[in-house]
């Protein structure tokens, strides 16, 4: 006992404690800006931070997931809070939400995500990656427009802001933010390689935190009228929990539309947690496989807590989860250490919070959505042939356009379609030869024939001229579909009346007449 506890304090403090650090400065603004897209009081999105953090990984048995709250939800969020019209009433969603996960976990009904195809999940990775980058380039030029974090990178170059009026774009950007993006992503770069691995004492997002701090320091002290804005500093009120509001629990069973925004918000919340915990699964160097029926009670105990204590509801994040990788995280411990971080930081020293600037975060959060959809990955995926890289760019182009789960969606179609057409191929083969003077065929049906290929079939039956020979052979079949016998005993006495020679060999025929 003693052996076990000494070894996890190691590892704790080696691995788990500058991840959970790491984890915790790419949460921050991602808390914030979470909240505000959603229009939800700014400490819901803190508040679902650490509750992702401290609760939710507790009861989880991922090893290096990081739940809190989610982008894909930021939508479905506003819209159930403007038509509710009461905050405290639409907290009663995200407490039905999480009762959903939990029956859904229980009933094992997790298992669905191991049907998507790696394609679509690296395509998932790589969008997420891609839109990351973009939302934080606002933030890395120190634009400080208050609508940052729901404008992408193409509202920038706008008629408005860009080709009407460079001057008045230049406005909005600072000289010193990109000084501080550009040295902070030259930090970040470096410690990647591999040399500067035994140099790696502190945590490189540490580094680019206090490097962002040091440089804006000088520039106040040194030119004072070229310093950073408030608006480009995270800005966190000392009474942040003074004004929490509390679900309306007398309000729970007075109108459908709070289960129907519960059961909606539930199930976006199920596939994108399923879908991240995948993915991630994937990042785990270890090869640990999640229990995705527990991570599912998991998320719905977090998301009743954030119904019940004022929060926005939670997903296990991919964004959170790639970092804590990226970090070195071994266990769980990391995703708890980040959330402890999350409470004590907005408890104690929100003051000290305050000073971190945007653009050191962005620069963070750049290379994190860069090690998501690396060049490398395409080149890749267009290696393994159209069957993987089409489901996978359209998987990276329609979330893009559209959102997370339309684009997976869209992408898991597109593997479907390629795996029926390889069935149409493989469900049986033909061949022809030439014996004393007559053109024999023979069809072999694979150990599976289904439904899907009656069309193939009935063609290749048409093709077979007069005056031949034909054999179908299903002896090996394990099973052939109704559908498919039904076609080859109507075919035989349109062989009698072509001339053609018909055997059959472990086919079984059905009586074609009792359908008419």
């Amino acid at each position: 006992m003693r052996r076990t506890v000494k070894y996890y304090r190691i590892i704790w403090l080696k691995h788990d404690l500058p991840a959970g650090l790491s984890v915790f400065l790419v949460a921050l603004p991602l808390c914030l800006g979470i909240a505000l897209a959603s229009g939800a009081p700014l400490y819901s999105g803190l508040l679902s931070g650490i509750i992702g953090g401290v609760v939710v990984s507790l009861v989880s048995g991922s090893a290096l997931a990081v739940s809190g709250p989610a982008a894909g939800l930021t939508t479905v969020v506003s819209a159930s809070i403007l038509s509710l019209g009461d905050y405290r009433v639409f907290l009663l969603t995200v407490i039905v939400a999480g009762l959903f996960q939990i029956v859904i976990g229980l009933l094992k009904f997790g298992a669905i995500a191991n049907y998507f195809p790696s394609a679509v999940i690296k395509g998932m990775l790589a969008a997420i990656g891609i839109i990351l980058i973009a939302k934080q380039i606002p933030l890395a030029l120190g634009y400080d427009r208050p609508d940052f974090w729901n404008s992408g990178f193409l509202t920038l170059f706008s008629s408005k802001n860009f080709f009407g009026n460079i001057s008045n774009f230049n406005l909005h950007i600072t000289r010193i933010a990109i000084l501080i993006t550009v040295a902070s992503l030259g930090v970040l770069i470096l410690m990647q390689r591999s040399f500067m691995k035994k140099y790696k004492i502190i945590p490189a997002p540490l580094l680019v935190v206090i490097l962002g701090i040091t440089i804006n320091f000088i520039f106040i002290n040194n030119a004072g009228g070229q310093s950073l804005k408030q608006t480009q500093l995270v800005s966190i009120p000392s009474d942040i929990f003074s004004n929490i509001s509390l679900p309306d629990l007398s309000k729970l069973f007075s109108s459908v539309e709070i289960w129907k925004d519960g059961l909606v918000i539930g199930l976006l919340a199920t596939l994108e947690s399923l879908l991240c915990i995948e993915a991630i699964d994937k990042l785990d160097r270890r090869n640990r496989i999640t229990p995705v029926n527990r991570e599912l009670v998991a998320q719905g105990v977090g998301n009743i807590a954030c119904g019940f204590l004022g929060a926005i509801p939670i997903t296990a994040v991919i964004v959170r989860g790639s970092a804590n990788v990226d970090a070195g995280g071994r266990t769980k411990l990391s995703a708890f250490t980040h959330g402890l971080f999350l409470l004590l930081a907005v408890l104690f020293v929100p003051f000290l919070l305050n000073k971190i600037p945007y653009a050191s975060l962005s620069a963070i959060l750049i290379i994190t959505g860069y090690n998501l959809s690396k060049p490398k990955l395409y080149r890749n995926m267009w290696s393994l042939g159209l069957k993987q890289f089409l489901p996978f760019i359209f998987t990276i182009i329609i979330i893009l356009f559209t959102d997370l789960l339309i684009g997976v969606s869209i992408g898991l179609l597109i593997s479907v379609y390629y795996i029926i057409r390889n069935n149409f191929r493989a469900e049986f083969k033909i061949t022809k030869t030439h014996v004393q003077g007559i053109d024999t065929y023979y069809i072999k049906l694979n150990s599976d024939v289904t439904f899907l290929n009656k069309v193939n079939l009935r063609k290749a039956l048409d093709r077979i001229p007069e005056y031949s020979s034909l054999t179908i052979d299903g002896s090996e079949s394990h099973f052939i579909d109704y559908d498919i016998l039904e076609i080859i005993s109507e075919y035989k006495s349109k062989a009698h009346d072509r001339h053609i020679e018909l055997n059959l060999q472990g086919v079984k025929q059905v009586d074609v007449m009792a359908v008419h």
